[in-house]
């Protein structure tokens, strides 16, 4: 019987290992998978490489990983904004590493590396530095970009109700990276409000199916995470 429940955030982060690539789901702290990220540092593991649209917000999630220098390096699109004070603090001491990845670019790494693509081309950053060192081409009359996909051994993503196959649903915007990250990890852990029945959930409203969900692990919302659930 196929069964991907685990008991606890704790178990469902055991075996990530210090030097993992993990991408972590979530727009600012909306879809943003608190309590996995919480174990994991309970966990005591570092040197990680973290792929997240940004460098954290205040104290909790990817901002609590970096303040307890569990990071070496992170890939994102949006590493500064007013509470990004301690990847700021991390980076401004070379503790940390940053690649930094326009948005668009970022979701579509993302992607190519879920549809098993060996690169793209995409127009956004050409004629920047962050184009610098990287083929270009001409194509139909546009400059593009060569880049590479981003793949993790880890993605740890949040979504609204699973099953115990892994098929998952999302709320709202609460959805943003986590359907791509799933594609695009080794291994995927759900944190996940509700974990329903086996059809509980309609096939042509599943989002995320569960061939790419290894783990689902039911967390209830608590009340200062619930707007970004």
């Amino acid at each position: 019987m196929i069964d991907k429940e685990v008991a606890s955030a704790a178990a469902a982060v055991a075996d990530i290992q210090s030097g993992a690539a993990v991408m972590i789901g979530g727009f600012g702290t909306a879809g943003m998978p608190d309590q996995l990220i919480d174990a994991l540092i309970a966990r005591g593991v570092g040197d990680l490489t973290i792929i997240n649209n940004n460098a954290g917000n205040g104290e909790a999630g990817v901002a609590a990983l970096i303040k307890a220098g569990r990071v070496r390096k992170i890939i994102c699109s949006f590493p500064r904004q007013s509470d990004s004070h301690h990847f700021d603090a991390a980076y401004r001491a070379g503790r940390i590493e940053l690649e930094l990845v326009p948005q668009g670019n970022l979701a579509a790494r993302i992607q190519a590396a879920g549809a098993g693509l060996g690169a793209i081309f995409t127009p956004s950053g050409y004629g920047t530095l962050l184009a610098e060192g990287k083929e270009t081409r001409e194509i139909d009359g546009r400059h593009y970009v060569l880049e590479y996909p981003i793949k993790a051994d880890f993605a740890l993503i949040k979504a609204h109700k699973g099953d115990r196959w892994g098929n998952l649903i999302y709320r709202e915007t609460a959805r943003n990276f986590g359907p791509i990250m799933a594609m695009a990890a080794t291994t995927t852990i759900a944190q996940v409000s509700e974990i329903v029945e086996l059809g509980a959930i309609d096939p042509e409203i599943v989002v995320s199916p569960g061939i790419f969900v290894q783990r689902v692990v039911q967390i209830a919302s608590t009340t200062s995470h619930a707007l970004a659930a």
